[in-house]
């Protein structure tokens, strides 16, 4: 088009630009009207269930289990008798071929999980796509690969399987959890019990069906659904060997005294408060990318999510500014919409606790920032939300509130960098935003976090181990780190 042609175009000017709705279909994922526990290799009918929903609509999903300490007790002794009866007899390369299936059957199945999980989390379908279903397979391929070379990940050891692994995994990353915990148990000889989160049990229970596709012997892995009461009767079953628990720290230290003189093993990845740290020399533009992507993704229920944002003095008013403006390009709603960037919350329970810890925040005078945004009328919604003016001594400085909330505060120094983001009983994991390759190396020797991020926040890796200190837990997974939870080795007691 010429300038003249141009000067005398009548065409229409959008006042903005939107996103046309783009929605996932839900046709790919076909569910049952009741689910029972996944036992031996077959399903046991439940003698209690409850509903699970969606988040987004408060739409009923499917009738699910409530696991009874009896039939907690089934599945472990389904577990005790895969273990002692075959399982662990097997060549060590027989168990890999049956994880390297799990992993091309989730891959070839990956839509259909990737729906399931927004569907009954509340997550954005972009993120279960592309982040979730991958990990997952990726740590089932990983893991296979370890399984006939244990001699050589831990030499002259001599490692043996720990026996029978009851396991119980989060909301917020329903099958990537059990990605986790279920591959390095398996690889490295042992069978499981694992309970998800009473939320979010569809993708364990569709996982079940993974397992008849794989072929994989009966009782190897045992599913049960229920709330904490479903779990407390798996950490306290005496033929239990191992417990692997991911979730809040006031459970973890429960499970802890639980355990405490038994002979258990057991792993915790608890809470977490990450300091996200921006230097002045930092590319700004990629680091606020790196700072939504910190808090945002996945509502921000993330254990490691970079709750504290602390910002060098030079460069508080561009980055705060270049953040709000960002924040208003943050599309919020329907999770199975391909445009999503922030989905429902998870549960209504989660959402008043937001809500109060947000509350507490503008009482204790913090200044809120929320963008212009129109929720959803039905399902569990919170608009990212950004604090500034915050102090160390506030609770939204302190405490973990899991949703999609940022507290911003200043440093100088990067000695009062360390000091502040030492300041919190987690110690999960920290980012630091800089061009120095020394300050970055500085900074990670003297964070009291079990993962430190340079220049990039919430990336994961199966060869890269993962887990807190302090408050946030003991023990890792992923990597080789993570299959020594799930072995014994030469003069280290059994569980009687």
């Amino acid at each position: 088009m010429t300038d003249l042609e141009r000067k005398h175009d009548r065409t229409p000017v959008p006042k903005e630009w939107a996103y046309a709705p783009a929605p996932e279909s839900r046709d790919v994922v076909s569910l049952d009207e009741r689910y029972g526990h996944y036992v031996g290799g077959k399903w046991l009918e439940p003698s209690e269930t409850y509903t699970t929903i969606s988040p987004a609509t408060e739409e009923p999903l499917a009738e699910v289990g409530q696991a009874t300490p009896e039939e907690v007790e089934a599945a472990v002794a389904a577990a005790r008798d895969a273990f002692e009866n075959g399982w662990s007899g097997i060549s060590a390369a027989e168990r890999a071929k049956y994880l390297f299936r799990i992993a091309r059957i989730l891959q070839e199945r990956s839509r259909e999980f990737a729906v399931l999980e927004s569907l009954n989390g509340g997550k954005p379908i972009k993120e279960s796509r592309d982040v979730d279903l991958p990990l997952a397979a990726a740590h089932f391929f990983y893991y296979a690969g370890w399984a006939d070379k244990l001699e050589y990940a831990f030499p002259n050891r001599r490692p043996r399987p720990v026996g029978v692994a009851g396991q119980i995994i989060p909301w917020n990353f329903p099958l990537l959890m059990l990605s986790w915990k279920i591959a390095p148990a398996l690889a490295a000889g042992n069978t499981v019990v694992l309970k998800p989160a009473e939320t979010t049990p569809l993708s364990a229970l569709l996982f079940a069906d993974v397992l008849r596709q794989a072929e994989l012997p009966p009782g190897v892995v045992n599913i049960v659904t229920g709330d904490g009461r479903t779990g407390a009767a798996l950490v306290k079953s005496e033929d239990v060997d191992k417990i692997a628990f991911t979730g809040s720290t006031d459970v973890g230290k429960a499970i802890q005294r639980e355990l405490a003189g038994t002979g258990k093993k057991l792993t915790l990845e608890l809470g977490g408060k990450a300091a996200n740290i921006i230097f002045d020399d930092a590319a700004l533009d990629q680091a606020v990318e790196g700072i939504v992507n910190g808090i945002y993704f996945n509502q921000g229920h993330v254990c490691c999510a970079g709750s504290r944002l602390l910002v060098q003095e030079s460069i508080y008013e561009p980055v705060v500014e270049k953040l709000k403006r960002r924040l208003t390009t943050l599309r919020v709603g329907d999770p199975l919409d391909k445009n999503t960037d922030v989905g429902a919350i998870n549960s209504e329970q989660q959402l008043e606790k937001i809500r109060e810890l947000v509350e507490s925040g503008e009482q204790e005078g913090a200044e809120i920032y929320q963008p212009p945004c129109r929720l959803p009328e039905k399902g569990y919604w919170f608009v990212p939300t950004v604090f500034t003016n915050v102090a160390q001594s506030y609770r939204i400085a302190q405490e973990e509130i899991f949703g999609p909330v940022l507290s911003v505060l200043t440093f100088r120094t990067p000695e009062e960098a360390v000091e502040k983001a030492n300041n919190t009983p987690y110690g999960l994991s920290a980012g630091v935003w800089t061009e120095k390759g020394s300050r970055i190396l500085w900074m990670a020797e003297r964070l009291r976090a079990g993962v430190v991020w340079a220049n990039t926040f919430n990336r994961f890796d199966p060869s890269s181990p993962f887990g807190g200190y302090k408050e946030s837990g003991f023990g890792r997974e992923g990597g080789r780190h993570g299959l020594e939870p799930y072995l014994r080795f030469d003069n280290e007691p059994s569980h009687d």
